[in-house]
């Protein structure tokens, strides 16, 4: 099996473990003299179940991950550490970007005046070159997962 299916399994898992939790949360407490749509126990004992079975498949996609070399430099674990902060300061950088952007409209002259502290057009291009980064990063590591024979336990 390859990495990427691996993945596509752990998805499946996460929507159904919430699509379990809405099930439950509507059959819990029901009007006295009522009956549950659905058995809250056999709920339960299903999600206790996709819960393992998601563990399983994060075990392997961890150990996969730590034990591929994505480069000679990096696992694919690094590579996946890499993108985020790449993404994360991507983020923080937008974030600076928008507050910086935000007009002020003053309607008299005693209103405060606000003046950027930043240099907008040097922040849009460092955003450019990050989301550029990410994406070139993002696209070798699907790559990778498409490529890469997952790991049993």
């Amino acid at each position: 099996m390859k990495l990427a299916e691996a993945l596509v399994l752990r998805a499946d898992t996460q929507k159904k473990i919430a699509q379990l939790k809405q099930r439950i949360e509507r059959v819990v407490k029901v009007q006295e003299g009522e009956v549950p749509a659905e058995e809250p126990n056999a709920l339960i004992a299903e999600l206790e179940q996709i819960l393992k079975e998601q563990t399983a498949w994060i075990r392997k996609i961890n150990k996969t991950n730590t034990l591929t070399p994505f480069n000679v430099e990096l696992s694919i674990s690094d590579a996946l550490a890499e993108r985020d902060q790449l993404m994360q300061h991507r983020k923080l950088l937008g974030d600076l970007l928008e507050q910086a952007s935000i007009k002020q409209d003053r309607f008299s002259r005693s209103e405060v005046k606000f003046q950027r502290t930043v240099d907008v057009a040097g922040l849009q291009t460092q955003i450019d070159a990050l989301s550029k980064a990410y994406r070139e990063l993002d696209f070798q590591i699907q790559a990778m997962n498409w490529t890469t024979e997952l790991l049993e336990d």
